[in-house]
């Protein structure tokens, strides 16, 4: 009698603790929701993420809040995702740089990529190009490296992201030059210091570097990825321009800390594609740089898993070692 007693206590508070956690997640969103990112204000995964954010908020009935926590090469961000509760209401909004490269070039992490996170959704890439300080006596890569080998170490460049410290380091290996690495918390403040001439130049997202190359600022010369830019189809490859193999390209997407539910997960994946998706989005996504597209979470996921063996081929192949 006893144990009949308890089953049906314990089974009734079950069923009660599960209907809550529906009751939680059907009535989701209810407050803001915090969209934690792994770089600085201005930089091209901050300008993106704040014009999906706001119609993220609209489509949702809520407000969002962009909390940028960069550092440690986006790791800060990633660890304070990953030990978040999985409510739906603190979600991470980062690039390759945490999630494909930082394996390969961090002797210590407090996260795992996969085992720590939810995919929700991929929203598109951020093609790099190569600029430089336009005092620098060059105007294309051919010329660059010219320069640069008849005076070795002379030449430096600057890296706010993993997309830029494996990018420059490609660089260097491919072309046979001397350069000094100088690494920065993120692209904007080592962009400063290349227009200034501190820094000789930089692999830089098209959306932080394009408002400075039309300012003439800074001269770009190439793009780093396998193909032309659709956003810059006038500046060549890495690869056209001589430097062979050369194929960098960064992602940009959304995760959850790990057991997100999945009726959230499926929720914010429709409506993030349904604003990426738009033509007027992707219009003006693609002037701040960004080549906009989604896809289902399985298929972030799959390409996350894909992305971990890419990265690894890239940063071993520039023979940069774990810092």
């Amino acid at each position: 009698m006893f144990r009949s007693v308890v089953r049906t206590t314990m089974t009734v508070a079950l069923i009660g603790a599960a209907t809550g956690a529906m009751a939680q997640t059907a009535n989701y969103p209810n407050r803001p929701i915090t969209l934690v990112l792994p770089f600085a204000a201005g930089s091209g995964t901050d300008t993106t993420t704040r014009l999906i954010a706001k119609e993220l908020g609209t489509a949702l009935n809520t407000t969002t809040v962009i909390d940028n926590k960069a550092g440690a090469n986006g790791s800060i961000a990633a660890s304070f995702v990953a030990r978040a509760p999985a409510d739906g209401y603190t979600l991470f909004v980062t690039t390759n740089t945490t999630h494909s490269a930082n394996p390969y070039l961090l002797k210590t992490m407090n996260y795992d990529p996969i085992k720590d996170f939810t995919p929700i959704a991929r929203t598109g890439d951020l093609p790099f190009m190569l600029v430089i300080n336009p005092e620098i006596p060059a105007n294309t890569v051919e010329e660059l490296i010219a320069l640069a080998k008849k005076n070795p170490g002379k030449y430096t460049y600057a890296s706010g992201s993993s997309s830029a410290i494996v990018s420059g380091a490609t660089f260097a290996r491919l072309a046979g030059i001397d350069m000094l690495h100088v690494p920065y918390k993120s692209s904007p403040p080592a962009m400063t210091d290349v227009i200034a001439g501190r820094v000789s130049m930089m692999f830089t997202d098209v959306p932080t570097g394009l408002p400075h190359v039309n300012a003439k600022s800074l001269k770009a010369l190439a793009v780093t990825t396998k193909y032309r830019s659709k956003i810059m189809p006038d500046l060549p490859t890495m690869d056209e321009a001589g430097v062979k193999g050369f194929d960098v390209t960064s992602w940009q997407g959304y995760l959850g800390p790990a057991n997100l539910p999945k009726d959230i997960v499926v929720k914010l994946n429709a409506e993030i594609r349904k604003i990426v998706e738009r033509p007027d989005i992707q219009k003006e996504l693609a002037g701040r740089g960004m080549e906009a597209f989604s896809g289902t979470p399985e298929e972030f996921d799959a390409f996350l898993k894909d992305q971990l063996v890419v990265w690894q081929k890239l940063i071993e192949g520039a023979g940069i070692e774990k810092q």
